[in-house]
C-alpha cells in the first residue's frame, strides 16, 4: 500500500522569479475570457450554420474553435506559471467578455463568415489593446500574445475572403 505524505501541517514557501501585478493579471484574464467566449461562438456557429458552402465553413470553424481552446489554455497556464488564478467559469465570460453576441438560431453561411470574422477581430483587438502594457512588465506574455494575434489574423483574413468582393470590397474601418 502507498502512503501520501500529508503536508497540511507544514508552510510551503516558494520564491517565484516573477509575479504578475494586478494590471497585468487582468489583461491575462481579459484576453482568457474572450477566448473562451471565442471557443464558444465558434461551436455555436458549426453547430448552426446553413447555405451555400456550408461544409467549407463549418471545417473551417473547426479551426477557429481548435485555436481558440488551445490559447485559451495556453493563457490559463500562464497565469497560473505567474501566480495568478485564472477565472473561464460561463458566468465570468459572459459578464467580461468583449465579443459581440452570437445568434442563438441557425444562420446563414454569409452572415456566419461576418459574426465569426467579427469575433475574430475583437479578440484581436483586445490582445492589441493590452499587448504594450503586458509587454512593459512581462515581455514572456506578450510573447505568447503575438503568436495569438498572428493565428487570429490570420483565420479572420482567409475567413472574411469567403464574402469579399475582388478589387471592390475592403475592411469596414478603412472605409468608414
Amino acid at each position: 500500500m502507498t502512503q501520501t505524505a500529508n503536508r497540511t501541517s507544514a508552510t510551503h514557501t516558494s520564491h517565484p522569479a516573477f509575479q504578475a501585478s494586478e494590471r497585468l493579471a487582468g489583461h491575462l484574464q481579459q484576453l482568457l475570457v474572450d477566448l473562451t467566449d471565442l471557443h464558444i461562438q465558434g461551436k455555436q456557429a458549426h453547430w448552426n450554420v446553413v447555405g451555400k458552402n456550408f461544409r467549407d465553413l463549418h471545417l473551417v470553424l473547426d479551426e477557429v474553435v481548435e485555436a481558440a481552446r488551445g490559447f485559451s489554455d495556453d493563457v490559463a497556464e500562464r497565469m497560473r506559471a505567474v501566480y495568478v488564478t485564472p477565472d473561464a467559469r460561463a458566468k465570468s465570460v459572459a459578464a467580461q467578455t468583449s465579443l459581440p453576441e452570437f445568434p442563438s438560431d441557425e444562420v446563414n453561411t454569409g452572415d456566419c463568415v461576418d459574426l465569426i470574422v467579427a469575433a475574430l477581430y475583437a479578440v484581436a483587438r483586445t490582445g492589441r489593446r493590452i499587448h504594450d502594457e503586458v509587454d512593459a512588465e512581462d515581455p514572456t506574455s506578450a510573447d505568447m500574445i503575438h503568436a495569438i494575434l498572428e493565428r487570429l489574423e490570420q483565420l479572420a483574413w482567409m475567413i472574411d475572403a469567403e464574402n469579399r468582393v475582388a478589387n471592390s470590397s475592403l475592411p469596414r474601418s478603412w472605409s468608414e
